[in-house]
């Protein structure tokens, strides 16, 4: 099959998946006709995936999390208002992708929780079939518990989990562990999309700390800490626009640009991973048995370290504390099933993409689809003429 990859480009979590994906199914004999990555102005695509991504490179603007002021948690007010302002932006890219389903030929539209992906399938209706695929899918099972939390967020989270799903023929929930299968939502447990790489890599405890920051501010918070430990050795890794390949405060705390390879290595030998909760990055931090310190930025992240502390992970926390996180590393008794479970990936994931298994009809109403998608072209029209 022709398949055509829809991403949402924040962090680093979706687009790894998609490469651990495009590695499954071009060894199963798929062609991966294309790679759209809904972007925005305050953060850039990584190289590592514009490198490694072995198709076209296709960016449109999508929106996305603004952190407040000092760059650590997301601003959800600020993030709202921004976004609004913007959806003029958003309808050409809704156009955009509309017609690159058809000018790629697409067989199947795989789509790693891109808001705009649902919206075009509401408004434009394309008749090529669409999986989506996401940790955040498993938000909508029936036994997922969610951590305390503010329930405006909640129930923002909850919409736009939906929105990505509309038109959808089945929603793949990437977890930390097996759970049954809910067919009347077409909702499919299946294992993390662990790359290659991570898998081949031979983990051992070294004496450093690692960690990833969503947002740079963090690293004011690393950097306070470390100036109380200067003995404690620390590799971080972050996503902070037009930033030099190194930082380095000193020989012993390093700040370095996202780079694939280079995280892998340091995340083999580290003592132990601290992080702002993207589920990706943990699983990698498990599959190699190192215990996590997740620091939340938003919603999102708040239920992913929710879920992975169940399982497992390590803790969570409201800031980088990495006393806790050396206490950890000293009394952290690993997940020694989730290595089995990570294993199944492969076959489980790809028998969704038999084409026998895809059906033909959409789960969004007809009626629904009608409403929204008439209120849309309103939208549309109105800003098109402003």
């Amino acid at each position: 099959m022709k398949i055509l990859f829809v991403i949402q480009g924040e962090g680093r979590g979706h687009l790894t998946q998609a490469l651990s994906l495009q590695q499954k199914l071009i060894a199963d004999g798929h062609q991966i006709v294309g790679a759209m990555v809904g972007k925005s102005p305050v953060r850039k695509i990584p190289s590592f995936f514009s490198e490694k991504i072995n198709t076209d490179l296709l960016p449109f603007e999508s929106p996305n999390f603004l952190p407040t002021a000092k760059n650590k948690r997301a601003n959800l007010p600020k993030t709202v208002i921004y976004n609004l302002a913007r959806t003029h932006i958003y309808i050409k890219s809704l156009r955009y992708i509309n017609r690159t389903i058809k000018d790629t030929n697409a067989d199947l539209v795989v789509n790693f929780y891109e808001m705009l992906t649902g919206i075009t399938y509401l408004i434009y209706r394309p008749k090529v079939q669409m999986i989506c695929i996401a940790h955040q899918y498993l938000f909508l099972h029936p036994d997922f518990t969610f951590p305390r939390s503010n329930p405006v967020s909640l129930g923002m989270m909850m919409f736009y989990t939906r929105i990505t799903t509309w038109g959808s023929t089945k929603k793949l929930a990437l977890s930390f562990r097996k759970m049954k299968e809910v067919p009347e939502k077409g909702l499919i447990v299946v294992p993390p999309l662990v790359r290659r790489e991570v898998i081949e890599a031979v983990p051992h405890k070294g004496d450093y700390l690692h960690g990833y920051l969503l947002n740079s501010g963090f690293g004011e918070e690393v950097k306070a800490w470390h100036k109380k430990n200067p003995h404690v050795k620390m590799h971080f890794f972050w996503d902070k626009k037009d930033a030099e390949p190194e930082t380095k405060v000193n020989e012993n705390l390093i700040f370095h640009s996202l780079n694939d390879t280079s995280f892998i290595k340091y995340m083999s030998g580290a003592k132990a991973y601290a992080t702002t909760a993207g589920f990706e990055s943990v699983c990698e931090a498990m599959y190699m048995n190192k215990p996590v310190l997740m620091v939340p930025t938003h919603i999102e992240q708040a239920c992913n370290a929710h879920d992975a502390m169940q399982s497992g992970a390590g803790m969570v926390a409201d800031r980088f504390d990495l006393d806790k996180l050396l206490e950890l590393s000293e009394s952290h008794v690993p997940n020694l099933h989730f290595r089995h479970w990570v294993s199944q990936a492969e076959w489980l994931i790809l028998r969704e993409f038999r084409e026998d298994l895809l059906n033909e009809e959409h789960p969004v109403s007809l009626s629904a689809r009608r409403i929204l998608s008439r209120w849309f072209h309103k939208l549309a029209k109105s800003l098109t003429i402003w």
